[in-house]
């Protein structure tokens, strides 16, 4: 059945990533729920890079969940650097457009 009054629409961010402070080790969630018609295609940015999945990789620890969060198995921090740190943003795209969530900075508790 076509429903020819339901448009197209741009995404929108219904639900934004907040800050967050994890142990070493530790799972953990970055949330980020986007509308919009077709379903948009979400993407993850930490300091302005793309972040690798399990999609792109099947060894990373990082899984997009169906709904657009970002969750990790475990908060990767070593002697040699914190991969998890730093400040990430979701974005949302379809053909119509994209939207941005705010910034939220994943911190790993001190040692």
């Amino acid at each position: 059945g076509s429903h020819p009054q339901l448009e197209d629409v741009a995404p929108r961010i219904v639900e934004h990533p907040t800050d967050l402070l994890v142990s070493k080790g530790e799972p953990a969630t970055l949330s980020c729920k986007a509308e919009g018609r077709p379903a948009p295609a979400v993407e993850w940015y930490k300091d302005g890079e793309r972040v690798e999945t399990d999609r792109e990789d099947p060894r990373s620890h990082r899984t997009l969940l169906p709904g657009g969060s970002l969750f990790f198995l475990r908060i990767l921090h070593g002697r040699r650097g914190k991969p998890d740190e730093g400040v990430y943003v979701c974005v949302a795209r379809n053909y119509l457009g994209e939207a941005t969530s705010r910034n939220a900075s994943l911190e790993v508790a001190g040692e």
